[in-house]
């Protein structure tokens, strides 16, 4: 029955069987295990059973239900055939190119016998001609070989024989690198026929080696050979086998000693290349040195394996060697620029260390190192600040009083001293703030460590000033001290003048040196640093501005006691010498009054150099207001100074009257705070003058005669003082106090008649016109 016969179901099934036994066998093999469980899509796989199929079909289907699966399966039956068809024509595509392709080959492969058959004839043809040629030759390469070795053994036995000349010359040359290299390659010859054949040779060998040796140890340990020579030396007595662990101790004591004539000399760094790092190129003396250290210590390391924490004790001690040199230099005040080039050739030479001592940690050892010198040079830095400034005020006035310039010596002195603090702080600032600059690894690892001691350093520099201020003022210091700063001066005026200048310099610095520095640090120093937070900040600038205030006030009382003390020391010398009881008659105004008055004159003179002037206040004494009258200042005290004939019972009654009057009289306030004007200090120390005055009156008793020149002294005063100072009336007050404490402890109060009085004291005026015109 043919193809067309077949019914259409079957033949379907059949072709649907080939293609899936074909393209999917593991399929296949499975569909047969799992046939027996029959089911609407067992019709895929080869153990498919139709009467199974149709049965479970009609049970589930119904007559649409099986309208449409016939629909679908005549469908699906032309799709498989058109795949069928479609894979027929590729397979015969194939079939006829591999056909094709079998021909070729067919066609190719029938000449390659008869080359094959050729070239082996040819191979044959070479190789026995290859072998005949050996066969000539065999005996000629065999002679030559021998020749060969023969001449290579005549060759050695030579250099056995010259050895003993090889190893004199090198010990003229100090060749004895090239000594040891011969004596070693001729050492298996000498172990295997030194006792018989060469024994000669082998003696005067090892006396030749005897002496280098000897030469060797000597060079080992001398003191005029380098490091580098010593250690090639240990190496060379190593390969010979000399037992080198047992000088182990005697060289590391040479490397020790060694380490001594390396020094770091700082006055030759001048100028050091930036890059550190650059460890290539020594640029000092000191690089060269370091240099030939390294050297050594990579020899050191050859020899003895086992020597590195020795080694990277040296290393450490060299290290800390450089720094203690380095802060013997900074005690001299040297610059930043050559602060810098020294912590560059240390950083380099740490660097250069490093590299042969990997695990010496030297970079974390030198800053240990270095944060102690920059932080000491930091220190430094503002110490001499501290000493510039002060060495500024003494000698601007010593200068002045040189020339001759007294008059505006305290100005000099306090713009010179300005200028220090003002500019010398700026100028710090500038110079430390190249340590934060400056591209260094060690420094850049110190940074915030920089800020925290810069501004550490002002806060403590501000007090040190104050401390200085206090020095140089003569307070909490003794006299030595003191005379010791102000040494070829004159001490008492030198030192009231320095104590006004630092009255205006403290307050200087408290308005205009402290803000423009603290904006300075917050520009240049900015950053918290590695201070903590319950720390506090570093620089308080409220606190040095309290500092000065505080001072100027101190000061300025200070200035104002200096100099009531000295007059009070004239006064004490004018009431102790004579005997007021047996006083003379006056004749003229006492010398006492002349040195008062010039004492005055340089008060006026010092303040107006420094202080400004106040607000005009003059307090005139009016004898109709009570509040600028003295309390003894009455018709009763004037009934008794202008009668000439009143005895002394009546006297005293005049005197209680004026007790009682001083009840009924206001107070006067003498004594008010202290202003920073020129006439308020006048005003002050002319108060404390007159009371000090009055208070040695009141502890003599005088006579007539003595009173009476009480009175004319204080008259003459009265006039010069007043112009002096700014409350007119307290003066007043003060010198009727005088007069009148004076006749309170006179025996016979009885003034002088007004026409004596005045004669008097004209005389002393004209007297003292003549030497004002006398004098240059």
């Amino acid at each position: 029955m043919g193809v067309d016969d077949v019914p259409l179901d079957d033949k379907a099934k059949r072709m649907r069987d080939l293609l899936s036994s074909f393209y999917s066998p593991d399929h296949a093999m499975s569909s047969s295990n799992s046939s027996k469980f029959a089911s609407l899509d067992a019709i895929n796989t080869i153990s498919f059973d139709a009467d199974q199929y149709m049965n479970l079909l009609v049970r589930k289907s119904n007559l649409e239900g099986l309208l449409q699966k016939h629909v679908e399966m005549a469908a699906e039956i032309k799709n498989l055939d058109t795949d069928l068809q479609m894979l027929v024509y590729e397979n015969y595509n194939k079939f006829i190119s591999a056909t094709e392709t079998i021909k070729r080959m067919k066609n190719n492969i029938v000449g390659m016998e008869a080359n094959m058959e050729q070239l082996l004839q040819k191979i044959m043809s070479v190789q026995s001609r290859s072998d005949g040629v050996n066969t000539s030759l065999f005996e000629k390469r065999e002679h030559i070989e021998k020749l060969h070795r023969t001449r290579n053994l005549l060759r050695k036995l030579q250099f056995i024989y010259d050895l003993p000349a090889r190893l004199g010359k090198c010990i003229k040359s100090d060749a004895y690198a090239d000594a040891v290299r011969f004596y070693t390659g001729a050492m298996p010859i000498f172990k295997a026929y030194g006792d018989s054949s060469f024994q000669d040779c082998r003696r005067a060998s090892e006396e030749a080696m005897t002496t280098i040796i000897k030469n060797l140890q000597g060079k080992l340990f001398s003191d005029t050979e380098s490091i580098q020579a010593r250690a090639e030396a240990a190496m060379l007595l190593k390969q010979l086998d000399f037992p080198v662990d047992s000088l182990k101790a005697k060289l590391f004591e040479k490397l020790e000693q060694s380490l001594q004539d390396i020094h770091l000399n700082t006055e030759d760094i001048i100028n050091v290349l930036e890059d550190s790092n650059d460890t290539s190129i020594p640029t000092t003396a000191n690089d060269a040195s370091v240099h030939e250290f390294v050297n050594a210590v990579q020899a050191y390391q050859v020899i003895f394996p086992d020597s590195e924490k020795q080694l990277v004790k040296l290393s450490q001690d060299l290290i800390t060697k450089h720094f203690e040199i380095t802060e013997k230099s900074i005690k001299e005040q040297i610059s930043v620029a050559k602060f810098l080039g020294i912590l560059r050739v240390i950083w380099r030479d740490v660097l250069l260390m490093n590299e042969v001592l990997n695990e010496s940690f030297l970079p974390d050892y030198s800053l240990e190192a270095a944060q102690q010198v920059v932080k000491q040079f930091v220190s430094i830095t503002f110490s001499h600040l501290v000493r510039d400034i002060s060495d500024a005020l003494i000698v601007s006035i010593r200068t002045k009083q040189k020339e001759g310039g007294e008059e505006n010596a305290l100005q000099v002195a306090l713009e010179t001293s300005k200028n220090a603090v003002l500019k010398g702080s700026m100028d710090v600032l500038v110079d430390l703030h190249h340590l934060l600059d400056d591209n260094l690894g060690l420094l850049q690892k110190l940074r915030d460590s920089i800020v925290d001691w810069v501004q550490e350093g002002f806060q403590e520099f501000f007090r040190a000033l104050y401390n200085r201020f206090l020095l140089l003022s003569g307070r909490n210091k003794s006299v030595g001290q003191t005379q010791g700063l102000t040494e070829g001066l004159v001490v008492d005026k030198v030192l009231a003048g320095l104590v006004l200048v630092l009255v205006q310099l403290s307050a200087f610095i408290e308005q205009t040196a402290i803000p423009k520095i603290t904006e300075e640090i917050a520009t240049s120093f900015s950053g918290s640093g590695v201070r903590g937070y319950e720390s506090g900040p570093a620089f308080v600038p409220g606190e040095i501005c309290r500092i000065f205030r505080s001072a100027g006030e101190e000061f300025l009382h200070h200035y104002i006691t200096m100099r009531t003390q000295r007059v009070s020391l004239l006064l004490k010398k004018r009431f102790k010498a004579p005997n007021w009881v047996k006083h003379k008659e006056p004749r003229e105004v006492h010398m006492f009054v002349d040195l008062f008055l010039q004492e005055l004159e340089a008060v006026g003179s010092e303040v107006k150099q420094l202080l400004p002037q106040g607000v005009l206040r003059k307090h005139r004494r009016s004898e109709s207001n009570g509040s600028t009258t003295s309390s003894r200042s009455n018709p009763l005290r004037d009934d008794k100074m202008s009668r000439t004939n009143i005895n002394t019972q009546r006297a005293r009654s005049q005197l209680l009257e004026t007790h009682l009057a001083k009840l009924f009289k206001q107070k006067v306030e003498i004594f008010t705070k202290t202003e920073f004007t020129q006439e308020s200090v006048v005003t002050t120390i002319v108060k404390l003058c007159l009371k000090s005055l009055l208070e040695f009156v009141r502890l003599k008793t005088f006579n007539r005669s003595g009173f009476q020149q009480i009175q004319l002294d204080i008259q003459f005063l009265r006039a010069p003082v007043r112009e002096t100072v700014e409350d007119e009336a307290v003066i007043d007050f003060l010198l009727d106090e005088v007069t009148v404490g004076a006749s309170e402890r006179c025996l016979d109060p009885t003034p002088l008649e007004p026409p004596i009085l005045d004669k008097l004291i004209q005389a002393k005026l004209a007297k003292k016109r003549e030497q004002n015109a006398i004098a240059p």
